[in-house]
């Protein structure tokens, strides 16, 4: 169905919309590459919310060298006014001959009728080519569209035991360099950063992007019960922070809105903060993906809540004994029926050590 050329253009569109993998949420990362008799004549990606879709930047780079054209676009073209218009109107406006598009929108209000107007008006619409790589590409945005909550990533580092801490606490640095660069890359990519309360305590962490140039910083987001966040906890600086929490404390509260931090009651009925409900929160407000960086009494409460899509973990070349703290605080299990299972999705050395990404709910 698709040519050798057809792959080879779609290749280039995902690998645009890639290079704005830290800037386009709540919108999905969406290339596009426009060919008329075997030459790119224009090419585009959507940079950010409110600013032109790939589809428009490709149209202009291309003139009229777009009438007739072949659009390959990573994600199918929007037929909504939204913050800009239609996509799916500019391509008809030009006259282009036909879209090639790697997925549907799963946005309800698309889901199928950009393709649907194109074809309408006489255009060639074929859908489907390299679908799982846009969807990898875009898996928070189909994740909130289809789910109503972001795809929610655990990260961890450990020693080749499965150690996170040593019984005291200390934990700074369990894995090099090269493994830390890459986890800002994580949180680059992700719309919000979560800690428990207890990681926050221990390390008092910025959760803040450093090691990778972006525009964009996460929302970070404290899980905290008994709301015991310290006033003057690094992670408030700046503002752009959400602390759920399941105790009403007004004053606290307010002093902790006044540093810019908003505060939102969570309970569920043990008491503690409704994790699935904050993560159907977290859908409301637009975020696609959220990175977990927390220590294991969290980790394991969110896998237990069956919230957590995939696993992030570094593991180091060193061994920190019985008494260390694990990674996953999940109980005991008395029958290897109860264990979690996971699929191994990618397996790499980043520089001293291992990184393992897996993901839950996949045979």
């Amino acid at each position: 169905m698709f040519s050798r050329a057809d792959h080879a253009y779609m290749t280039r569109a995902l690998r645009l919309a890639g290079r704005a993998l830290f800037t386009t949420a709540p919108n999905p990362r969406v290339g596009c590459v426009i060919v008329r008799d075997g030459e790119i004549v224009g090419e585009g990606f959507h940079v950010r919310a409110g600013e032109p879709h790939a589809e428009i930047i490709a149209l202009q780079a291309a003139g009229a060298r777009a009438r007739g054209a072949t659009v390959y676009v990573s994600l199918e073209p929007c037929s909504h006014h939204g913050r800009t218009p239609p996509c799916a109107d500019a391509l008809i406006v030009v006259g282009v001959g036909r879209v090639v598009a790697a997925m549907q929108d799963p946005n309800p209000r698309v889901a199928g009728r950009g393709l649907a107007r194109l074809s309408a008006a006489g255009i060639q619409t074929e859908c489907g080519l390299m679908e799982a790589e846009a969807r990898e590409l875009n898996i928070g945005f189909v994740s909130r569209m289809t789910r109503g909550r972001p795809w929610l990533r655990i990260k961890t580092a450990a020693s080749l035991d499965g150690r996170t801490a040593l019984a005291n606490g200390e934990s700074q640095w369990i894995t090099g360099a090269a493994a830390r660069r890459d986890g800002h890359r994580w949180r680059a990519r992700s719309c919000g950063v979560m800690v428990g309360i207890g990681t926050l305590l221990a390390d008092n962490p910025r959760l803040t992007v450093r090691d990778v140039e972006t525009s964009r910083q996460p929302l970070r987001i404290v899980v905290d019960r008994h709301l015991q966040v310290p006033l003057d906890a690094r992670v408030l600086e700046g503002g752009h922070v959400l602390i759920a929490t399941a105790e009403h404390q007004a004053h606290k509260a307010l002093r902790l809105r006044d540093l810019g931090a908003e505060v939102i009651l969570l309970p569920n009925t043990e008491g503690k903060v409704d994790l699935q409900g904050l993560l159907r929160e977290l859908g409301r407000r637009e975020l696609n993906e959220v990175l977990v960086e927390s220590g294991n009494r969290l980790n394991g409460a969110l896998l237990k809540s069956g919230v957590v899509d995939e696993l992030v973990v570094y593991l180091a070349p060193h061994l920190l004994g019985d008494s260390a703290r694990g990674m996953f605080g999940l109980g005991e299990l008395t029958a290897l029926e109860q264990r979690i299972q996971l699929s191994i999705r990618d397996l790499r050395r980043i520089g001293i050590d291992l990184r393992i990404i897996a993901r839950l709910g996949e045979s």
